[in-house]
């Protein structure tokens, strides 16, 4: 004979048993309740109004108005570092916006010198070329093309330091340093002007791409050489596996109230011999875009450059 024992506890037994434990449950609940409501608030401040704060200032940077707001000290590790970025790129943005401004000024005040001198030219040809002999027509003709062969000049420059901006980083591009400075030596040397180097043989292999090499080391020597220098020395060093080197010359180097603007794009001393003020802007470009750099160092004769590269490692 089967048998079955069913057990079961009523309903009312049930709720009986809540009912007597409904100050514990109550406080479970309110308990439950109060992390949540913590947890709310933590979470806003170190999370949420940080990042609508940070959403506002971006709204506002786009609008070229914006501030970089404070890092609230209340915000997550992470939202920390991303308002540190944040100050980085608006800083650069900054930075960059100033240098347009600065740049276009310089650019419509360079251009415009050009532009008014053939339209001097135009207008009094125009007005009086049949009480002119020929030779006051040339006279004004030659200016004119002068005027235009300059802004053909700088048009040209203007292309190549966009091209140097624009320029990717490339780690894997090694360029001999020694060979570029073989090429240019045997094609600037003569009686009247040197081209010097010491290069270490550990040192001679640096990424940039050859072209960039080769402009920006032209640069240095042109530069000489409208200054009236007659030598220019190449040294290199190793600085904390970097390559450094030291561009000096024997010319009558850089007056101190031009020290400061010296990299400054249309900027130059030998405009009356078609300097553009573009080559040394082109050359810091060039080497930006290596992660390179380049600096006026003080001297006490001559001219003083220094470079920095990085070395290629094979």
């Amino acid at each position: 004979m089967v048998g079955v024992l069913l057990l079961s506890r009523s309903a009312r037994s049930l709720f009986k048993g809540l009912y007597e434990d409904r100050g514990k449950i109550l406080i479970g609940i309110f308990g439950i309740l109060a992390i949540l409501i913590v947890l709310s608030g933590v979470l806003s401040r170190g999370i949420v109004r940080p990042i609508e704060a940070l959403g506002r200032a971006t709204r506002s940077l786009a609008t070229g108005r914006g501030t970089i707001p404070e890092t609230p000290q209340t915000a997550a590790v992470e939202i920390q570092g991303l308002y540190a970025d944040f100050g980085r790129m608006a800083t650069a943005i900054d930075r960059r916006s100033r240098y347009l401004r600065d740049f276009a000024h310089a650019m419509s005040h360079e251009f415009k010198t050009p532009l008014t001198g053939i339209r001097g030219a135009l207008e009094i040809l125009s007005d009086h070329a049949d009480e002119m002999s020929a030779e006051e027509r040339r006279r004004f003709l030659n200016n004119a093309d002068a005027d235009a062969a300059r802004l053909s000049l700088l048009v040209s420059r203007l292309l190549d330091l966009a091209r140097a901006d624009m320029s990717p980083v490339d780690p894997n591009v090694a360029t001999n340093l020694r060979a570029v400075l073989d090429r240019l030596a045997d094609a600037h040397s003569d009686d009247s002007f040197r081209v010097l180097f010491d290069l270490p043989d550990d040192l001679c292999t640096v990424v940039i791409p050859e072209a960039s090499l080769d402009a920006v080391l032209s640069t240095f020597i042109g530069n000489s050489r409208q200054a009236g220098a007659s030598m220019i020395r190449f040294e290199a060093t190793n600085v904390q596996g970097n390559l450094a080197l030291r561009i000096s010359d024997n010319g009558p180097g850089i007056p101190a109230a031009d020290r400061e603007r010296i990299f400054e794009p249309f900027f130059t001393t030998h405009r009356a011999i078609g300097g553009s003020g573009l080559g040394l802007a082109i050359a810091r470009s060039l080497l930006g875009a290596s992660e390179g750099e380049v600096s006026l160092a003080v001297s006490e004769t001559g001219a003083v450059f220094e470079v920095k590269l990085p070395i290629f490692l094979a």
